[in-house]
Order: C-alpha cells, then structure tokens, then sequence
C-alpha cells in the first residue's frame, strides 16, 4: 500500500478500514489462505534522479494504452538487498547505487520497457533493507498508442539484465555494494489487476 501523507494516513486509514464490514468479510473469507503474514513499513529513498518516477507517479497515472491497462505481459522484479547493521550502511548503499545507476539506465539495448519504479528502504521490519522495484514487459515507453504490441515482461527483463551487465560503471558499483550486503534476492511478481504498476 502507497501512503502518501506517511505514517499518520497509514494510521487513519487503517482505523477507518476497521470499521468497515465489507473489509472484514475479505478478512475473515482470506485468513483460511495465508500461511504466513509479515508487514514492513518502507520510505522511498531519495537518490535524486528525474529517471526514477517514484510510487506516487503509478498511483496518480495508471498506465493506460488504447483504452486498455497494459497488465496482461507486465512484471514486477522487486530485488532485495539485506545490508549489514550499521547506522551508515543504508546512506553508503544509496550513494554509490545513485552513482552507478544511471549507467545502468542508459545501457544500450535496455529493453524499452524496463523501468526503475523506486527504491525502497526499510523503516519498520527487518532493518537495513533496500528494494527496487522494476516493471518490465507491457506497452514501451515509446510505443504508439494505436497498434502497439504488447512485450513479455520475463524477456524484457532477461534482455535488460544482460545490457547492464556489459556496463563497466554498474559492475564497478555492485562490486562496491556487495561488500555491504549480506544477501541479495531476487523475485518476479505478476501485478494484480487493480495494482497501479500493471
């Protein structure tokens, strides 16, 4: 959930959800499927780059294409690093991800559907948490709004991934970052069909 106004709008609008009897019919009716159950709270980082739109981008402007969302090929990579304890592990993670980044960006033949969503950092849960979050797939960027195809998120992923892995820039910065991370993990997640990254 993307809540703008911080941690007193997640308050606010959790008590009013509360309340509500729809919302605890969809409780009581989903409970019987979940094994587990983990909430972490996270706080957008800020890595000062126009190429990173941020969640409240996708909140405010729900890709769209000639009359349809463009969800049906789309993905979602979230990639986690656990970083090791340290009050300056995070802002040392940002600084030279922030650098480095660009270069994977603007790596030639990036698929032209690959997009940095956000970075996210952990402020409640498992602390020293960094996410991107990556949507690949769907319409591109530069597709037409009338007659555009549609793109395999999985291809466009594996098609991206391997651009950035020729860029001497991006290796020399992971190679830094990995000397601060204790694990990486990587995921792939088909968005819903209310989920404002479809």
């Amino acid at each position: 959930y993307h809540y703008p106004g911080g941690l007193s709008e997640r308050a606010t609008l959790r008590t009013q959800l509360a309340n509500e009897t729809e919302w605890k019919e969809y409780l009581k009716n989903v409970k019987g499927c979940m094994m587990e159950q983990r909430s972490g709270i996270f706080v957008e980082a800020k890595i000062g780059l126009d190429d990173v739109k941020g969640l409240k981008y996708y909140v405010d402007n729900p890709r769209k294409v000639g009359g349809a969302t463009d969800s049906t090929k789309s993905i979602i990579e979230l990639r986690k690093y656990q970083l090791q304890l340290g009050y300056d592990t995070v802002p040392k993670f940002l600084s030279i991800y922030s650098q480095a980044l660009p270069y994977k960006l603007r790596a030639p033949n990036t698929h032209s559907t690959t997009e940095l969503v956000t970075v996210l950092v952990s402020d409640v849960g498992s602390l020293n948490t960094v996410y991107e979050v990556w949507k690949h797939g769907g319409f591109g960027v530069d597709d037409a709004d009338e007659g555009a195809s549609m793109h395999c998120g999985m291809e466009a992923m594996e098609q991206s991934r391997q651009a950035s892995r020729g860029i001497q820039e991006w290796r020399e910065g992971i190679a830094e970052i990995a000397k601060l991370a204790i694990s990486f993990e990587s995921s792939v997640l088909k968005p819903s069909e209310f989920s404002p990254l479809k």
